[in-house]
């Protein structure tokens, strides 16, 4: 047998290679993780979850303190200072990247800084001169900004969400391309910082993909706190006019035009594997370099597995974990694989209102043609949310016909990220909605108003 230099060797250190190290070096598996980025600790910490979330908080305490004569609360004129409002963010950052990388060298496994290619199926070749071997690869390198749609818009330039969590300052006003959850938090953000903020989505909703009833709340909110919306576009070009940079797209037939300081493009992102030499190893990607992987995490190579976004499906930091883990699980245990189950799928976007689901939409049961009944309330209905003065949005139930069971829930309201763990935990043990609206709630909660859908679709089925 063929002696290699490590038995797992993975291949970048954000949450998803972290998991899968530290589950390595537990089960006393020679381990290296190999990170070759300017700064350690993965997307989620440094440029995306957690900056974001930062920023987004301070937006809604300002908002919160601008509108406090609704309560009868004298706050006077709100002013702000956005150098501390970013210094803010930085110092948390720094303290959780200070951490991961603590995480990552504190000897249970080596650690390489180094970008790293594949010269065959067990050897990858380091950016710092070195190669090593390795019997098993986990890769987890992420994801990197999608290109631009139209060569326009390179030779205009504009900023991406890596820039934007780091601006010194703020532009007067923003076009921000997109409509999914990067474009809407950050369009948001900026609007409620005094950014004259114009939104331009491709698709016919913002949020595509939730139901489009989620989408619809959120765009309503936009326009009432003054942000320009544009759904259902085409991009056609890009110019430079003085000071100003001018989009123009086609939308129901016709040319508009809307012009702004800066663009912020937010159009997704692309798995980071251009680099890797992946043909060298027998590893099989997609066109956009996606890794193709089964349920096991395993790729088209047996020993080679992937994790988090450079793989998918869902670009999201708990799952990417929860893949680092089962990959290793899988290493060590093939003959008692552990499979990704994605039934119970958690998506948030940190709005005001937040958007959440769990399971199935409404859009996604009829695209599988799974059979569902669904029931909502409305948050301007409830108790709580109206001492709260949260009116927008509502909660919605989705499930089987037959017997009840709870197959998807969203809420579009207030702390919604957090309401919806109530149907992730009821879904997890499979609960009916019968046992739903059985189940006591506190008055008055945000919480209980689960029980309102809860209690018309036991009565239905």
């Amino acid at each position: 047998m063929k002696k290699f230099d490590f038995d797992v060797a993975v291949i970048g250190g954000g949450s998803g290679g972290y998991a899968a190290a530290r589950t390595a070096a537990a089960a006393k598996l020679k381990t290296v993780v190999i990170e070759g980025g300017r700064e350690v600790g993965g997307l989620c910490i440094l440029r995306g979850c957690m900056p974001t979330k930062a920023l987004l908080y301070a937006a809604e305490v300002k908002h919160l303190a601008e509108h406090a004569g609704t309560w009868g609360v004298r706050a006077g004129k709100i002013s702000f200072d956005f150098k501390k409002v970013m210094a803010r963010k930085a110092a948390q950052i720094k303290d959780f990247a200070d951490f991961r990388a603590q995480q990552l060298n504190d000897g249970r496994f080596k650690f390489i800084r180094a970008n790293a290619k594949f010269l065959d199926a067990h050897t990858v070749e380091l950016s710092i001169g070195k190669k090593l071997t390795a019997k098993n690869f986990v890769i987890a390198t992420g994801s990197r900004v999608a290109p631009a749609p139209l060569p326009q818009l390179d030779e205009v330039g504009y900023i991406t969400s890596d820039d934007a969590v780091a601006l010194k300052e703020l532009p007067k006003s923003l076009i921000i391309l997109g409509g999914g959850a990067i474009a809407s938090e950050f369009a948001q953000f900026f609007q409620r910082f005094g950014v004259k903020v114009a939104l331009i989505q491709r698709s016919e909703n913002l949020l595509k993909e939730f139901d489009a009833d989620a989408g619809a709340e959120i765009e309503k909110v936009f326009r009432r706190e003054g942000m320009q919306v544009f759904t259902g576009t085409k991009l056609v070009d890009a110019k430079r006019k003085g000071k100003l940079k001018t989009v123009s797209f086609e939308q129901n037939g016709k040319i508009i035009s809307v012009a702004a300081e800066e663009i912020l493009f937010a159009l997704g992102r692309v798995p980071n594997t251009a680099s890797l030499n992946l043909q060298n190893a027998g590893v099989k990607a997609e066109a956009n370099g996606r890794i193709a992987a089964n349920s096991r995490m395993q790729t088209s190579a047996p020993h080679i597995f992937a994790a988090g976004d450079c793989t998918g499906p869902h670009e999201i930091v708990h799952i990417a974990i929860q893949q680092g883990e089962a990959a290793v699980h899988n290493i060590l245990r093939p003959k008692s694989p552990r499979k990704m189950d994605y039934r119970l799928l958690i998506s948030v976007v940190f709005t005001d209102p937040q958007v959440a689901t769990v399971g199935l939409t409404e859009k996604a049961a009829r695209e599988n043609k799974i059979p569902f009944i669904a029931a909502s309330y409305p948050f301007n209905d409830h108790g709580k949310s109206l001492i709260m003065e949260a009116k927008d949005g509502f909660v919605k139930l989705l499930v089987n016909p037959k017997t009840g069971e709870i197959i998807g829930g969203s809420c579009v309201g207030p702390v919604g990220g957090e309401l919806i763990h109530e149907i992730v935990a009821a879904m997890a043990k499979r609960m009916t909605v019968r046992e739903l609206a059985a189940m006591p709630h506190y008055h008055p909660t945000l919480a209980e108003i689960w029980t309102y859908p809860a209690e018309e679709l036991a009565v239905q089925i």
